[in-house]
């Protein structure tokens, strides 16, 4: 079905990709926490990637939604994921350690989710409208 100008967008559709989106952040904030101390050498390379990985799912959840929400709603999924499981149980124990991988994964992931969100505030308000095609070559993306 394409979307045709002028109609209105189906507002379930709409809420059904809004709780996808908050839920692959959360996704990425739940194998983050489990995953973020790989690395190679003294170099933390999965909590790099893992911040490489909700910068892009936010930036393009904002510019996929064409509004600045689709940018924030997983921002919030991965926050609320990445800092439920930082908190430490009553024994005392923590998932993410005070290591330099859990500190660039907790705060180089949300400095990352920051930035990927606010650039789709940028780029709303440099003129772009919404259901623009990311990608301006001739194909199938284009709407």
């Amino acid at each position: 079905m394409e979307n045709t100008p002028g109609r209105r967008p189906d507002p379930v559709g709409t809420a059904g990709a809004y709780v996808a989106l908050f839920l692959l952040g959360a996704m990425e904030g739940l194998l983050g926490c489990f995953q973020f101390s790989r690395g190679v050498g003294p170099v933390p390379v999965a909590a790099l990637a893992f911040c490489a990985l909700i910068f892009m799912t936010c930036l393009l959840g904002g510019r996929g939604m064409g509004s600045p929400l689709g940018g924030l709603v997983p921002a919030l999924g991965w926050f609320t994921a990445s800092f439920l499981l930082t908190m430490p149980t009553p024994a005392g124990s923590v998932i993410v350690t005070s290591t330099a991988a859990g500190g660039w994964y907790l705060y180089g992931g949300a400095v990352s989710a920051g930035v990927g969100m606010a650039l789709t505030f940028r780029r709303r308000g440099a003129g772009a409208r919404p259901g623009m095609s990311l990608w301006r070559g001739s194909g199938a993306w284009r709407r």
